[in-house]
């Protein structure tokens, strides 16, 4: 194994045979890597490395880990040079290298990790080849898959944007495919790792710009595919505990070379960060800014829809409030940057009234306040009625079609209430605090009243031996003392 030190003087600088001094200077491979490593760049005809040499490698250096820095370093000088020279086939040797060691040397990732960090790096920004690309991403997400810990965090989130740029690149070769769904697939490990150590990107709303082009580019993988999607094998064993959910079996190679494939498993991955209200509404965000810029509302040709209802599923299937999403949802009808375009709020609405079919029958406090937050539409449409002079036919007209939507919306979430006892409390509440201006405390009521007759048809069959709410109750009381 070892080598013999040539040098046979001691210490003592004078020669003698019996001297004890007189041994091996190490009994430990000397630079033995290098010559392991020269047998390796010697590629066979299809230029492909030889695993079975990379596997000895693997061996050495799992016998000796305090040789890894001086390998690494040979390793990056390597690759460093056969860039410089254009030589493509022999710097991918090193990247597959990387990968292997990553895999089979798991407990020695943290003395690889800078120098793995740098040859990513280096290989994405080799925009001349797309097969050093395609092994950078590949070579990061096995780099991700062995973290334990966010040390390389902020390493990481720098190189989201060379990521979100390679998978913006609509070729529709069959290297350009491979290319952008490597780095989908890196990008799906990122959000992974950084979800399970409680990290939101700061490059978040590139990431989502990526994916929802991914869908975009995939249109007639739209609302039937999902549903199917949903339902496939592929996903179901991607989410295997203990599995980096962004790694693919070997009888899945057709999924993993499908980008729209790995958009969902990004989305998957987003939708797993969505834990409470505060995340929820950082991941739902950058969604609906990219929706409201770029009309992916509507309910027939946008991707809004499709990618909020596959959010829903896997909210659910997770365990987490699937409800919060539909919430939000009603909510952004109110943002500014939809507040007066009718067009676009109704098509939110029609969007916000698919999910309340496809979320599950629960009486929670967020069905409720999305209930309330429907009513106070109600009223504004009717205020609006009322407000209109017969020169703005054009208002009265969205107008309408608005007020329709919202009690579309209002009968679904009814339904899943599973209960009228909320939706009454909610109204005395509304009562409880009417307006002083009259027109306001008209639309008030009238709105309230058609909520109750929704309810009261929804619950026709199931309240007839329930008691009158006394808060209601008393709410109307006070009421009828105020009509003039």
């Amino acid at each position: 194994m070892g080598v013999m030190s040539r040098r046979v003087l001691p210490a003592c600088s004078s020669l003698c045979y019996f001297c004890p001094s007189l041994r091996a200077r190490s009994r430990q491979p000397v630079k033995r890597y290098k010559k392991i490593i020269s047998e390796i760049y010697q590629l066979p005809a299809d230029g492909e490395p030889n695993d079975r040499r990379i596997g000895k490698l693997c061996d050495y250096v799992s016998r000796n880990p305090t040789r890894i820095p001086k390998i690494t370093e040979y390793l990056e000088q390597r690759c460093y040079k056969e860039l410089r020279h254009d030589n493509f086939t022999l710097a991918k040797v090193v990247p597959c290298i990387y990968r292997k060691l990553l895999r089979s040397c798991k407990e020695h990732t943290p003395l690889l990790a800078t120098s793995t960090l740098c040859i990513v790096r280096t290989l994405l920004d080799q925009k001349s080849s797309d097969d050093l690309q395609i092994l950078g991403c590949l070579l990061l997400v096995d780099f991700l898959d062995g973290q334990v810990d966010s040390t390389h965090m902020f390493s990481l989130e720098g190189m989201i944007p060379k990521l979100c740029k390679i998978a913006q690149e609509l070729r529709e070769d069959d290297k350009g495919i491979r290319l952008r769904s490597a780095a989908l697939q890196a990008l799906a490990s990122m959000v992974e790792y950084m979800g399970d150590h409680s990290h939101i990107s700061m490059e978040l709303d590139e990431v989502v710009s990526v994916i929802i082009s991914c869908y975009e580019a995939n249109q007639t993988l739209s609302i039937k595919e999902v549903v199917r999607f949903q339902d496939d094998d592929d996903l179901t064993m991607l989410a295997v505990s203990g599995q980096n959910n962004a790694k693919v079996a070997a009888d899945t190679m057709s999924a993993s070379e499908n980008p729209a494939h790995w958009a969902r498993v990004c989305l998957r991955n987003m939708a797993n960060i969505a834990k409470e209200a505060t995340t929820v509404r950082r991941i739902l965000d950058p969604l609906f800014r990219l929706f409201d810029s770029h009309n992916y509302w509507s309910p027939e040709n946008g991707v809004a829809l499709s990618v909020l209802q596959e959010m829903q599923t896997l909210m659910d299937k997770s365990g987490q409030n699937g409800h919060l999403l539909l919430s939000f949802t009603i909510k952004h009808i109110d943002h500014k940057s939809v507040a007066k375009m009718p067009a676009k709020q109704i098509s939110i609405v029609k969007v916000a009234s698919h999910l309340a079919k496809q979320a599950k029958s629960h009486a929670s406090v967020t069905i409720a306040s999305a209930i309330s937050d429907l009513v106070k539409h109600l009223r504004k449409c009717m205020y609006r009625a009322v407000e209109a002079s017969n020169a703005q036919a054009d208002i009265d007209k969205w107008n309408s079609e608005l007020y329709v939507a919202l009690e579309e919306c209002l009968v679904q979430l009814t339904e899943k209430v599973g209960d009228v006892g909320p939706i009454l409390d909610m109204v005395s509440v509304m009562l409880e605090n009417l307006s002083y201006t009259a027109n306001i405390a008209r639309t008030t009521v009238s709105s309230v009243y058609r909520t109750a007759q929704i309810a009261a048809y929804v619950y026709k069959s199931s309240y007839n031996q329930k008691a009158f709410p006394e808060a209601l109750y008393h709410q109307l009381l006070l009421l009828s003392l105020l009509r003039p």
